[in-house]
């Protein structure tokens, strides 16, 4: 499965234990992961400035992300496909990555559902379905 990982899941997988933690786990050990070089900069970002994580130690998660993740140029997306801008690459790295799900915790991404045939879904609705298939 290819799986597009928001930076609000990796995130909280970095942030805390629990279920983005295990989720990313998951997908680290049995999925590729797609992302664009604008979500591996938002994580490193934000476990920076919101997380204060010392900048070694995000960089370091960066250069983690980028050797196991498939990093892709995002495919252009219309600014009327979502309410924030800023989720725009996030759908156009599906799209790029020709990934099967995007897993947010984003309500702007959420709300949608799906884009282009793709399933967006928060965490614990992906555990879920994983669960059942299982």
């Amino acid at each position: 499965m290819r799986v597009v990982i928001d930076a609000n899941v990796l995130i909280a997988a970095y942030a805390s234990r629990g279920l983005c933690e295990a989720t990313v786990e998951l997908c680290v050990s049995s999925h590729d992961i797609i992302l664009t070089q604008q979500i591996v900069d938002d994580v490193v970002e934000k476990l920076i400035v919101k997380i204060k994580v010392p900048q070694t130690t995000a960089s370091s998660v960066g250069a983690y992300l980028k050797n196991t993740a498939t990093i892709v140029l995002a495919t252009e997306v219309p600014a009327s496909a979502c309410r924030d801008r800023d989720d725009l690459n996030v759908l156009g790295a599906a799209l790029a990555g020709e990934a099967d799900c995007i897993i947010t915790g984003d309500g702007d991404l959420l709300t949608l559902g799906a884009y282009e045939g793709i399933p967006i879904m928060s965490p614990r609705r992906y555990w879920e379905m994983l669960k059942k298939q299982n």
